[in-house]
C-alpha cells in the first residue's frame, strides 16, 4: 500500500508545477545471498523507480522529499527525509541450524538524507536511518560515494559504500538470546560494527526509452556478525535483473 502511495505522489506532485517530468520505471528479480548457515539465497520481484524533480525522489526502491538544498548547473546538493526496505532476516524453517530461532523480519527504514553531485555524475550520499517497524529498534548510519563511467552503449555507475550498524542491529539479526541456545547453537550477542560494500549498475539502452539495467553488489559483513554461531559467510551477494522504461509526462 505505501508503494502505491508513493508512486501516486511521484505522479501528481509535478503536475502542479506544470512542468514536464523525466521518470524511469521497470520492474525485475532481486537476488540475494544469504550469510546463515543452510538459509536459501532470497528471491523477490523488485519495482524500479528513478525520478528526481527537486521536490521528491525515488531511487530504485528508496523514495524522499527535499526540505533544503541548491540546484546549479555544475553541482547540486540537497537534504531530505527518505524512506527505504531493509531486506535481511530469515525464518527458522529455511535450515535446520535454525530451528528453535525466533523468525527475524525485514523492516522499514526512515531518516535523514544528505545527498550531493557534481557534473552530473559523481555523487556523495549519506544517511541515518531508523527502523520504523521496530524490528531490530534502533538506527544504522550509511555512506556512499560513486561515479558515473561510459563505454560504448554501456553506462557504468560504480560505487563504495560504507555502513555502521549498531549493536542492537546486530543482535538482532546475528543474535541468539539465551532462549535459543542450544550445546550446538551457543548464546551470542555482538557488538557494533562495519559492513564495507561496493556495487555497481550497468545500464544499456535497446531503444531511447527502453534499457536493461543491472545491479551487482558484494558486502563484507562486521565481524562481530561474522562471528556469530548462525553464520558461516563473511559476505553477502546481491544482485537486479530488470527492464527499464523512461519517458517524459
Amino acid at each position: 500500500m505505501k508503494f502505491f502511495l508513493y508512486l501516486f505522489l511521484l505522479l501528481t506532485l509535478p503536475l502542479l508545477a506544470q512542468e514536464k517530468q523525466k521518470i524511469t520505471i521497470g520492474i525485475g528479480p532481486y537476488i540475494q545471498s544469504q550469510p546463515y548457515k543452510g538459509a536459501s539465497d532470497l528471491v523477490l520481484p523488485s519495482p524500479v523507480i528513478f525520478y528526481d524533480d527537486g521536490l521528491i525522489y525515488a531511487r530504485w526502491s528508496r523514495f524522499g522529499i527535499y526540505f533544503l538544498g541548491d540546484k546549479k548547473e555544475e553541482y547540486s546538493w540537497g537534504f531530505s527525509l527518505a524512506v527505504q526496505p531493509r531486506t535481511m532476516g530469515y525464518k527458522p524453517s529455511e535450515s535446520s541450524y535454525l530451528i528453535g530461532m525466533q523468525e527475524r523480519k525485514s523492516t522499514l527504514e526512515g531518516g535523514l538524507a544528505f545527498s550531493a553531485t557534481y557534473k552530473k555524475s559523481k555523487y556523495i550520499e549519506i544517511m541515518l536511518l531508523a527502523d520504523m517497524l521496530n524490528n531490530y529498534n534502533s538506527w544504522v548510519a550509511r555512506a556512499e560515494i560513486g561515479d558515473k563511467y561510459e563505454l560504448g552503449k554501456f553506462t557504468f555507475y560504480p560505487s563504495l559504500i560504507l555502513l555502521y550498524e549498531p549493536s542492537k542491529f546486530i543482535d538482532y539479526y546475528y543474535g541468539v538470546k539465551t532462549t535459543e541456545s542450544t550445546i550446538f547453537r551457543p548464546q551470542y550477542s555482538g557488538s557494533s560494527g562495519l559492513q564495507y560494500g561496493v556495487q555497481t549498475y550497468i545500464k544499456y539502452p535497446f531503444t531511447k526509452e527502453l534499457s536493461a539495467l543491472i545491479n551487482l553488489r558484494y558486502d563484507r559483513i562486521p565481524s562481530s556478525a561474522k562471528n556469530s554461531p548462525l553464520v558461516d559467510k563473511a559476505y553477502i551477494y546481491s544482485g537486479l535483473f530488470s527492464l527499464i522504461y523512461t519517458f517524459e509526462y
